[in-house]
């Protein structure tokens, strides 16, 4: 067959690609770094031809009006399934909604009670098979492209061509237009001091020969830097990092000792700078997976000593973790907390860790508290927390009591709140 004439015959303008979205329409859009930000960024021009149109999206990188500005309400509801500072905004003009999961089970869930129209995501340019790479992410966007009535890319030959369940045949996509602009880049936040001494906690934790998942931020970029001086890392993750290519570099990561996809990055998507994206492109030692296999908590506990590392905004005195709000506003979203932390601990070896500051506002609220705040989400069980890490130490939770557990939990709260929580855990009788 001639795939480039094929290609041919599906290339359109923007314009037409636009004209394609209708009232009542679910649009589904590639996640984080493989947005479609061309197509995103002028969704809103067909605000007055439409109603009630539900943009699904992951982690938002534009400032995009369709979502963004008030009078869009009516017109576009952007659901997502996790919040960006976008969205926060979004939110309170009441264009965005929050959508609950875990990631390894987010597509399915969602395909389940919804069949989308359109599925709109990033690409490379077609190979001479007639293949196109989806890049950056495979977290849910074959499983889209597979369900989708009609399914459209956005050729971009700046993005780098990945390798594993990345690609799709010009036979599965119904229409394509074309882009140069530059994928999004992440800025690297340079640890604080406080980041550092957290990230020497945790790396205290792990052994040589781990497999390690980690995410973004002051914290997991100081648990990168302390790990230097670690052997023999394997990576697999749910987010490829800036971090995970530095400790490559430096030798520390090898993938030599993992048990499952030896000698391989294992990731669901990448996100940062362009030294990632050259690091990842047309590398046979990188495979990205879908998000339903990578994040799989069986698959992850595979891993010997698999090593899961998040962040959370608050915890209680028995390990309860809201990571995702604070209160009952939503921040971000559970993402694959869940997956990787309940992973972890199915691995021979593993550990879950959970980071965070003590404190919160300059000092003025503990972030060790005796009980969630009211409303908040818990987007880690108490059960699947093996140790809570701040800047005062490390409080092992694994096989404790909840007597115990608070014990651990007060003395690696800021000094300033140990003794109010212990005043709090008697008088709520939390032992």
């Amino acid at each position: 067959m001639n795939f480039r004439e094929e290609y041919n015959r599906k290339l359109r303008s923007l314009d037409e690609i636009l004209s394609l979205v209708k009232s009542d329409y679910e649009v589904c859009a590639a996640l984080a770094g493989a947005e479609p930000m061309d197509f995103l960024e002028r969704l809103h021009e067909i605000k007055d031809n439409v109603e009630n149109v539900s943009v699904l999206t992951c982690l938002n990188m534009g400032a995009y009006k369709f979502t963004s500005e008030p009078d869009m309400e009516g017109h576009f509801i952007n659901n997502t399934w996790f919040y960006s500072p976008l969205t926060r905004k979004a939110h309170q003009n009441r264009t965005a909604s929050f959508l609950p999961n875990h990631l390894h089970v987010s597509a399915r869930q969602r395909l389940g009670y919804r069949k989308p129209n359109i599925f709109v995501g990033t690409a490379t340019p077609m190979d001479k098979h007639g293949y196109f790479s989806l890049s950056l992410s495979v977290t849910y966007e074959r499983e889209y492209i597979e369900a989708a009535d009609i399914v459209i890319l956005e050729i971009n030959e700046n993005y780098p061509k990945t390798y594993g369940d990345t690609f799709v045949h010009i036979s599965e996509v119904d229409y394509v237009y074309e882009s140069n602009r530059k994928p999004p880049e992440l800025t690297i936040v340079e640890p604080n001091q406080k980041d550092m001494v957290i990230g020497n906690y945790i790396a205290e934790l792990i052994e040589d020969g781990s497999t390690i998942q980690l995410g973004i931020g002051g914290i997991p970029n100081a648990v990168s830097k302390a790990l230097m001086c670690k052997k023999d890392l394997g990576v697999h993750t749910e987010m490829f990092t800036d971090g995970m290519v530095d400790l490559y570099n430096a030798g520390v990561i090898t993938n030599k000792k993992k048990t499952l996809y030896k000698d391989k990055f294992i990731a669901t998507f990448a996100l940062g700078t362009k030294k990632l994206y050259d690091f990842i492109d047309e590398n046979p030692a990188v495979e990205f997976k879908r998000g339903c296999y990578t994040n799989d908590p069986y698959v992850i506990g595979q891993n010997y000593k698999m090593v899961s590392i998040n962040t959370s905004l608050q915890v209680d005195l028995t390990g309860q973790c809201c990571s995702e709000a604070i209160g009952h506003v939503q921040y971000s979203g559970t993402g694959g907390q869940s997956d990787t932390a309940t992973g972890a601990q199915n691995s021979v070896g593993g550990k879950s860790i959970i980071a965070l500051y003590s404190t919160a506002k300059n000092d003025t609220i503990s972030t060790i508290v005796p009980m969630l705040t009211q409303g908040a989400a818990v987007s880690l069980s108490r059960n699947d927390v093996d140790y809570v890490v701040t800047e005062h130490g490390v409080a092992p939770l694994k096989g404790r009591t909840i007597r115990e557990r608070v014990r651990n939990l007060i003395n690696i709260a800021h000094p300033n709140f140990r003794e109010q929580l212990k005043k709090d855990a008697e008088n709520y009788m939390i032992w």
